[in-house]
C-alpha cells in the first residue's frame, strides 16, 4: 500500500501537475487520477507524468449517477463503458463512491434490492475493463438519526452487499472514521483481503466526543489525536497484503488556515508518522 495524496480532500484545488508537486513536497507516494485532464495531455504524456515523478495512481470518482432518476442513470451507464476504456489506457483501476447509511423511502430489504439493481449493471461494465469498484460504508450515528429507514453503516454490511453484488470486482472503501463511528472494532478487520479492499481513506476524531455524538464532518489529520486506533487499522491492511492507495481526508477546519504547501507537508508528516508507529 502506499500514502496516497487526493488534494480535494485537503480542501487544496490543485490540477494534476500541481498535485504531483504538492505529493512529492508531502512525501506521498501517488495521487488520486483526474481523467477529465487526459485529453489535455494525452494519454501517453498523462501516463509519463505519473511514472516520471515517480508516482503511483491512486482513485478516480464513481461517473455513474447511480441514486439519480431511472433516466439519470441508465444516461450515465450508457457513458460508462468509454470512461472505462480511458481508464483502462493510463493504467487507473479503482473507482470508488459513498453509500448513504439511511433512506426515507425504502425499508432495508427494498434499499438493498435497490442498491444491487443499480450497481450490479455498474459493476459488469467495470470487470470487463479489469477495473474494481469500492463502495464506502459511512459510520456516524448523528447521520442516520431522524431518517425513517437505516441502511449498511458497517464494515461486515458492506461486505455482505459486495456479495449480493455477486460481480467478483466490488469491494470496500473503507475510511478509518466510519470504522471507528460505527463501532467498528480490530477483530472486524480481521475480514479485510486485499481482493474486498478497493481504497482507503484515513483520519482521526476530535478528542472528548462520544461515540455516537461524533460529527461526520469534523475530524482531524491522521495521528494528531489517538482517538481513532489507526495503527491496528493500517496493521490490518498490511497483514492482509493490500496494495492500493492510502488516502487522508481529515476534513479539519484548521487545515484552512495554512496554505497548501504548509497543508501537504503537515498532513504529509503526520502520515509518515503513523505509517512507522505501524512498523510499515
Amino acid at each position: 500500500m502506499f500514502r496516497n495524496l487526493s488534494c480535494g480532500a485537503l480542501g487544496i484545488s490543485a490540477n494534476l501537475a500541481q498535485s504531483i508537486e504538492y505529493a512529492k513536497l508531502g512525501g506521498f507516494q501517488g495521487v488520486d487520477v483526474p481523467l477529465g485532464e487526459v485529453e489535455s495531455y494525452g494519454v501517453e504524456a498523462f501516463k509519463a507524468l505519473f511514472a516520471e515523478n515517480g508516482m503511483q495512481m491512486g482513485g478516480v470518482g464513481l461517473p455513474v449517477d447511480w441514486m439519480g432518476s431511472e433516466e439519470a442513470w441508465q444516461a450515465s451507464l450508457r457513458a460508462l463503458p468509454a470512461a472505462c476504456e480511458l481508464a483502462r489506457a493510463v493504467g487507473a483501476t479503482r473507482y470508488a463512491t459513498w453509500v448513504p447509511s439511511w433512506s426515507d423511502e425504502r425499508d432495508l430489504a427494498a434499499n438493498l434490492d435497490f442498491h444491487v439493481t443499480r450497481f450490479r449493471p455498474i459493476a459488469e461494465i467495470m470487470r470487463d475493463y479489469g477495473i474494481r469498484l469500492g463502495l464506502e460504508f459511512i459510520g456516524p450515528r448523528t447521520l442516520r438519526a431522524g431518517h425513517a429507514y437505516e441502511f449498511v453503516y458497517d464494515l461486515k454490511g458492506m461486505l455482505e452487499l459486495c456479495e449480493r453484488i455477486g460481480t467478483g470486482n466490488v469491494g470496500l472503501l473503507l475510511d478509518c472514521w466510519h470504522w471507528y463511528t460505527s463501532g467498528g472494532t480490530t477483530e472486524d478487520l480481521g475480514l479485510l483481503t486485499n481482493e474486498n479492499v478497493v481504497y482507503v481513506h484515513v483520519n482521526d476524531a476530535p478528542l472528548g466526543v462520544p461515540l455516537d455524538e461524533q460529527i461526520d464532518n469534523v475530524r482531524d489529520v491522521p495521528g494528531a489525536t489517538g482517538v481513532i486506533d489507526i495503527t491496528a487499522f493500517l496493521q490490518a491492511l498490511e497483514y492482509c497484503g493490500y496494495d492500493g492507495p492510502v488516502t487522508p481526508e481529515p476534513f479539519c477546519a484548521r487545515l484552512k488556515d495554512l496554505t497548501p504547501e504548509e497543508n501537504v507537508t503537515y498532513v504529509g508528516r503526520m502520515l509518515q508518522q503513523c505509517w512507522e508507529q505501524a512498523g510499515l
